[in-house]
């Protein structure tokens, strides 16, 4: 493996469509507009990270209206996340990276914490693991770092349950990887996880 791929998953940042658990709180506009706001600096922070292909993998297609006011930075590549759930999409997306003899690194969105020294870091650990994971407060991953493939990392995963971070580590164990766990993250995806914007974030 020369280089680490970021794979970045993200919905098209408009009202009704992303965030759609923050609206209660922010309206639909204001939760597009976190969903933004947060979009744009996960893209810089993997920009900066300088560790290899950045990569963002959307819904819908780019060429939907949804992206038609949006200037994404130059330099990243942008695919479709394609059909099924999201377990067959970053399955797909893993596998095409590490065919291509790429580490990579699947984050989203949500993740405030995110940051190109985590980033860096997490490319660091895959030269002497197999997988690196960052688990979310919630039960989640916010990064999943892999440099083998295995389906069995995604097919049948308790998806939006607070047990898909222990059912991945524990078929991580299965597959007889070697697995690095950082630090534990926070998601911003419901009104209570707010508090866990930057101050210079501005919603509303």
């Amino acid at each position: 493996m020369t280089s680490t791929r970021i794979i970045i998953f993200a919905k098209a940042p408009q009202p009704g469509f992303a965030k759609t658990r923050l609206i209660p709180a922010l309206g639909a506009a204001g939760a597009a507009e976190l969903a933004q706001q947060m979009l744009f600096i996960t893209l810089h922070e993997a920009q900066a990270a300088d560790i290899g292909t950045v990569e963002l993998c959307i819904t819908p297609k780019i060429d939907d209206i949804a992206w038609q006011d949006i200037t994404l930075p130059l330099g990243i590549e942008i695919t479709d996340q394609g059909e099924g759930d999201l377990g067959a999409r970053l399955e797909r997306a893993s596998e095409r990276a590490i065919d291509n003899f790429e580490s990579v690194l699947l984050i989203g969105t949500d993740c405030v914490e995110m940051s190109a020294t985590l980033l860096g870091e997490a490319a660091l650990s895959l030269h002497v693991h197999d997988a690196v994971i960052h688990c979310t407060a919630d039960g989640g991953y916010a990064l999943l770092g892999l440099k083998r493939y295995s389906a069995v990392l995604f097919n049948d995963m308790p998806w939006s349950t607070a047990a898909v971070s222990s059912t991945t580590i524990a078929r991580i164990g299965q597959l007889g990887w070697s697995l690095h766990i950082g630090q534990l993250l926070h998601d911003v995806d419901a009104p209570q996880d707010l508090k866990y914007l930057s101050p210079k974030m501005v919603v509303g």
